[in-house]
């Protein structure tokens, strides 16, 4: 089952406020997945980084918007510039031409890296209160920076933080705390959390702490560290990582199968 090619949908009149959305070949209403790229945050990086993600999920019937952002390297990039379009993107789904044939009562959202950072970030501003056409139902975050204050601390990504939110957490401890997902608890939304124990990039301890800190606060959390996985391999359709996180997205995956949050 595939769709037509991906529609550009602007949400902004900045160059990078857009989006593409693809549809599946099966009758509407379609459930729908947004989906955040990683890259730190930083140009060059794009959307295209989850072209693969894009076709695995529309040919499983699902749409996708796949949502690009302004990054660190142009103008309103960082913050709060990416963290405004990610909202302003997130919302635009209930004005999209064919907006009528998607499910916006039950939205996932998916990110990889930074995008997974992001991904629950949006998870957090967007729960179960928030008032707006656009339901956001559940996220997936793979291989996310999900602690920013650890992640400085630990180097993850260089200076890629310190860019983002324009210093240290000693700076601008208010935007750490309001940009850090696991300072963000409890959302009242439903997170998946998948990592590769392989992963070099973005250690996977600070999704297990995560995971553990969301168990805490109260929210439904599962949590799969992926043997034998590196970084860029939980986007890899392929991959088993990817399959866990499929198959939650569209609500045929055993939450009696993940793995125990310790």
């Amino acid at each position: 089952m595939t769709g037509s090619a991906p529609a550009v949908h602007r949400y902004g009149r900045e160059a990078s406020q857009f989006g593409h959305l693809s549809v599946p070949e099966t009758p509407p209403p379609h459930p729908v997945v947004v989906l955040l790229h990683g890259g730190f945050w930083h140009l060059p990086w794009g959307l295209e980084l989850m072209s693969g993600a894009v076709r695995a999920l529309v040919a499983s019937g699902a749409a996708v918007w796949n949502l690009e952002y302004r990054r660190v390297g142009e103008p309103g990039g960082g913050w709060p510039g990416t963290f405004n379009d990610v909202l302003a993107g997130f919302d635009a789904l209930a004005r999209l031409p064919g907006a009528a044939d998607l499910d916006l009562s039950s939205v996932g959202v998916a990110g990889h890296s930074a995008g997974g950072h992001l991904a629950l970030w949006l998870g957090a501003e967007r729960g179960p209160l928030s008032a707006g056409p656009v339901k956001l139902a559940r996220v997936a975050g793979l291989a996310p920076v999900a602690d920013l204050r650890a992640a400085w601390r630990d180097g993850v990504g260089g200076s890629a933080i310190e860019a983002l939110l324009g210093g240290t957490p000693s700076r601008h401890p208010e935007r750490y705390s309001a940009a850090s997902p696991v300072e963000r608890l409890p959302t009242g939304v439903d997170q998946l959390v998948v990592h590769g124990a392989r992963d070099r990039v973005v250690p996977a301890e600070l999704s297990r702490s995560y995971a553990r800190a969301a168990e805490a606060a109260g929210d439904r959390v599962a949590l799969e560290v992926v043997p034998r996985t590196g970084h860029m391999d939980v986007i890899d359709p392929k991959s088993r990582a990817w399959k866990i996180t499929a198959e939650w997205l569209v609500g045929a995956w055993d939450p009696s199968a993940h793995g125990k949050i310790e």
